[in-house]
Order: C-alpha cells, then structure tokens, then sequence
C-alpha cells in the first residue's frame, strides 16, 4: 500500500483545505444538540444526570468507532470512510429531527459519536495525505483547526437558530443536513490517496494499534491530549447547565457563544503552536492550560461569568497549543501505512478525557450540585495537567522536534 501524499496531475480536484471543510462539518454534528439539552429536558422531562448519560453514550460510541474501525481508511481508503462518516452524520441529525423521547436521542448520539470517531483518525490522515510537499505543518493546523473549530461551530450555529430562528428543535438539524451534501459531494470529488501495490490487507479491529517506532513521542503527547480534552468535557458538560442554574443566563445563543469560545481559543492555540515550534509549545501549553483552569474554578467559586470566559479563553488556547504539538509529533512520526490507525489511538485516549469526566461530574452533581461538581473536576484536572506539563518539560522525547517546524 502506498500513500500518495500529492495532487498530482488532478490539480482540480478538492485539496487539503476543502477536505478539511468536510472534517469540519461532519464534526459540526457531534456538538449541535449541546445548548438544546435544556429545551429537551423541558419537553421530555429528565435530570441533569441524564444530559450526563446522553453525553457519555456520544463518547462511548467515538471511542467504540476508533477501537474497531479506526484503521479501517488505511484499508478501504480515505474516501469510502469519510462518506461513511458523513452517512452516519446524516443519520444522526434524522434522528434529533424524529425525535420523540429519549431511545432516539440516545440512538442520534451513538450514530454521532460513530461518525466523529471515523471522521477524527480518517480526516486527519486524509488532510495530511493531500498536503503538497513542505506543507506538513499547515496541514496538521488545518485538520486540528477543522476537528476543533467544526465542535465549536456546532454550539454557535445550534445557539443561534434556537433562539432567534423558529422550530429551535428542528432547523439546526436541517441547516445541518444541507451543509452534509455539500461536504458529500466535496468527498465524491476529492483525490484517494491510499493505493495497494499488492493484495488489500485483511480488514480487521485494529484497537489501540501504535507502532513501536511511535510509542516514545506517543506517551507524553497523549497523556496532554487527555488533560485538553478534559478542560472540554468540563465545558461541553457543565457550563450550559452552570449558566443557567447559577448565573440565571438563558439566553441559548450566548451559552452556545461561551462554549464556541473555547474551542475557537483551542484553533488559536494551534497557530501559536506554529510559531513555537511542538517541542517548545507543549510544555508551554499545559502551562497556559493550569490557568485556564484555575480561572474557570475561580468563576465556579465566585460565580463570575467574566471570569468564566477568561477561562474559557486562556484553557482553549493552552489546548490547542498542546494538541496541535501532540497530533503533528505522532502523524509525522507515523508511517504512512499505519497514520490513520495510530492517528485514531490519539483520539482514544483523547476523548477518554472527554468522556470520563463528564460522566464524573455528572455523578457528583446529583449529590453536590453542578457547582461544586464543577469545582472538584477542576481541582482534579489541574493536578493532572500540571504533571503532564512538568513531565514533558523534564524530559521532552526527541522525536518531538522532528517534522514539527512551522512551515
């Protein structure tokens, strides 16, 4: 199997960037019902616990998809995956659209979480696939800046029409559909980079499949992916309900706004990446993350929402520093026949650190109340975040310099 990592003679054809777009809606989806959770407690009648549930089952099924299917594009292709991906996208919205209690609500985040698990090893390894020669590193900030700033889109895009478009439960969805077509027919289009020379490899379960040649950059930079990608789960989980229950801000676009501004920090945090250099914009990262942090359990503490956004604001940027420098340290150190498996194994451990807390801070809040729930994650994730940091500073693995340059 070889991986053709140019255009080639179709120059027409769709590049890096507009397979990138497609990156970007399909993870638009997974993160659209986030400031409708409240609209659907009101019209079904459930508990924060069960907004917690419906969150972990969309992790569990991201996970799932990356366990069993996460190399699968390294077989079939980039592009059959990525219309899978979009497939099951679609899916989803149809059945938020259908909705009629809580099985399809649960049913729309299982298919969510199946195509943002397909859609996050495939279309990075896609997005790198494409990149002309010496291109490497924009590409790597154009798929991160599309996984992170497609989540942020979703709460933006959702926020906005639910409260000031009709049929809030219904027209987000729809907006989403159409913009699924469009990136449908952008994949149809788009040059295969994965061709056999020989017999196509068996398709099997990969799980969590990291070559050896990897493992060294492989440790550290996943373990700061885990702390980013907590500070995530803490906002994608709590503070929609913290907004509403302590600050009294029922507004659904401005919550839908707090939460785009995390991960719209996180793409800023990537291109700071750029500039740094991965050796040097990973410690630094989870520095800047601790204070993010500390400013968020401040907010929770004080019950300041101008501090909850500086939170907001500094954590996003010191997650993307440190996940953009992670992501392009283990996809250039990946070779080209195992990228999207091992890709998909930085994403599991990933959204481990979305998952897990969430389903922790859940759990505390039927008990403690989401504040205090809120309070005690922070406590816990920036201790974590603070040993991850001190131990990269310590001893940064040397293949952390190595194809990270900015470009």
């Amino acid at each position: 199997m070889s991986t053709d990592a140019g255009p080639g003679p179709q120059r027409r054809r769709p590049g890096y960037k507009a397979v990138a777009g497609v990156f970007a809606v399909g993870m638009l989806g997974t993160t659209l019902p986030t400031p409708l959770y409240g609209l659907y407690r009101q019209q079904i009648g459930f508990s924060e616990l069960i907004v917690t549930v419906v969150f972990a089952v969309y992790a569990v099924g991201v996970i799932a998809a990356l366990l069993v299917a996460g190399g699968s594009s390294d077989v079939l292709g980039r592009r059959p995956v990525l219309m899978g991906a979009l497939g099951l996208s679609a899916l989803s919205a149809v059945c938020f659209l259908f909705e009629g209690g809580l099985p399809l609500l649960y049913t729309g985040r299982v298919l969510s979480g199946f195509s943002a698990g397909l859609f996050s090893g495939t279309g990075t390894a896609a997005v790198l696939d494409l990149a002309p020669p010496g291109r490497r590193a924009r590409a790597a900030f154009a798929a991160t800046a599309a996984n992170m700033g497609g989540l942020g889109l979703g709460p933006l895009l959702a926020g906005f029409l639910a409260e000031y478009a009709p049929r809030p439960l219904v027209l987000p969805f729809l907006v989403h559909l159409t913009l699924l077509a469009v990136a449908f027919l952008v994949t149809c289009l788009a040059t295969e980079t994965v061709h056999h020379t020989g017999p196509r490899p068996p398709l099997r379960p990969q799980g969590m499949t990291v070559p050896p040649e990897v493992s060294g950059v492989f440790a550290p930079c996943a373990l700061a992916a885990f702390a980013g990608f907590s500070l995530l789960g803490l906002f994608t989980a709590v503070a929609p309900a913290f907004l509403a229950q302590t600050l009294g801000k029922h507004n659904l676009a401005v919550t839908g706004a707090v939460v785009f501004c995390v991960f719209c920090a996180s793409t800023c945090g990537q291109l700071l990446m750029g500039r740094l250099g991965a050796r040097s914009a990973l410690p630094r990262g989870c520095g800047v993350l601790v204070v993010g942090l500390l400013l968020v359990g401040a907010s929770l503490l004080l019950k300041s929402f101008p501090l909850l956004l500086l939170g907001a604001v500094a954590g996003g940027v010191g997650q993307g520093m440190a996940f953009r420098a992670g992501l392009t340290a283990v996809g250039s150190a990946a070779p080209a026949e195992h990228r999207g498996a091992t890709i998909s194994a930085f994403f599991v451990v990933a959204y481990l650190g979305i998952s897990l807390p969430v389903v922790g801070v859940g759990a505390l809040a039927v008990t403690l109340g989401v504040r205090t729930a809120g309070m005690v994650f922070t406590c816990c994730a920036v201790l974590l975040v603070a040993a991850v940091g001190l131990r990269v500073t310590r001893h940064p693995p040397r293949a952390l310099s190595e194809g990270t340059s900015p470009s």
